[in-house]
């Protein structure tokens, strides 16, 4: 612990999550359990702005879980967001690249959750650091998908299924396992909820570059994810959508072609609503039957969450509910 109260990781790999306020800590707590359960060796570090209240900070020291403070970014100018206001918080996302005190990052969404040990990524090829984003594998992500199944009327307007990168792997589902889309296809906007990176300077001071340029920034729909397609485009390592499985990939009609649950091993509660959203705790159980009737990786997320709490419960530790 430092003399600021955080708890810190020695560890020179280590996998992160953004945590800004108190709505999706418990989606964090749950993503760190998830973590341990499928017995990775690397430590999450919850990075956290100025914005998180103290008893946030109270409820990750309760757990053990290393801390880092980081600068809330913005760019100069960007896009409205009022209609998905979570693109305010995302582009601190990008601090990642400047966490030089690590070797490897693997940056996670706290709307996630683990089902199966994926530290291969800790020892992924990628160009080194020294390189400043100047090679081909600057870092690595997996695809967004692109075929905007609930017709959101502010998506835009070439986001249909035709043009989706997973869609080119429909005919061949056991390729998809274990690799990503071709690079270069229209629709190669990659998803941020995963990014595994080097951390540099210099790849820091393109982006801090970028941020300041309103003239690029008022066309980033997407924010962070939008930032780095840009910058970086066809120059990073597209991963297969097990690392960052979509949860509406699952949904018929989509990408159900291509996703087995078995092979799954990260999945991404993506858009509202997410599995801990919209009851308190006393109303847990009514939230947790009326998901898992509608969608199944809810009722994932709810079991192993569940674990986690009967397990704090056991030992004691704070709850949490936020």
């Amino acid at each position: 612990m430092n003399s600021t109260g955080e708890i810190q990781s020695r560890n020179r790999k280590v996998w992160t999550a953004l945590v800004t306020n108190l709505s999706y800590l418990t989606g964090l707590l749950t993503l760190d359990y998830s973590l341990k359960k499928s017995g990775s060796k690397y430590p999450l570090v919850a990075l956290y702005t100025d914005s998180l209240p103290s008893e946030g900070l109270n409820i990750l020291k309760a757990r053990c879980i290393p801390t880092r403070h980081i600068s809330f970014l913005q760019p100069t100018v960007h896009k409205d967001y009022s209609n998905d206001v979570r693109f305010y918080d995302c582009w601190s996302k990008l601090a990642s690249f400047s966490l030089v005190e690590y070797d490897r990052v693997v940056q996670l969404d706290s709307d996630m959750l683990v089902l199966q040990n994926m530290d291969e990524l800790m020892d992924l090829e990628l160009d080194d650091a020294a390189l400043g984003g100047r090679g081909q594998r600057v870092f690595a992500a997996c695809h967004a998908c692109t075929c905007n199944p609930l017709n959101i009327p502010h998506y835009p307007s070439d986001w249909f299924p035709k043009n989706c990168a997973y869609s080119s792997q429909h005919s061949n589902p056991d390729q998809a396992q274990v690799q990503g889309p071709p690079a270069g296809r229209k629709g190669t906007m990659l998803n941020g909820g995963l990014l595994v990176l080097n951390p540099s300077e210099e790849i820091y001071n393109t982006i801090l570059c970028q941020l300041e340029d309103p003239t690029a920034t008022m066309r980033y729909a997407f924010a962070d994810q939008s930032l780095l397609s840009d910058i970086y485009k066809n120059r990073w390592v597209p991963l297969p959508y097990i690392y960052n499985a979509l949860k509406t990939m699952r949904w018929p009609g989509v990408h159900s072609q291509i996703w087995r649950d078995y092979k799954v091993k990260n999945v991404h509660y993506i858009l509202s609503s997410k599995p801990w959203h919209g009851e308190g705790l006393d109303g847990w159980d009514r939230k947790q039957n009326k998901d898992s009737a509608t969608d199944e990786t809810y009722g994932w997320w709810w079991e192993i969450n569940n674990e986690r709490m009967a397990e704090e419960k056991a030992h004691g530790v704070i709850r949490d509910g936020f």
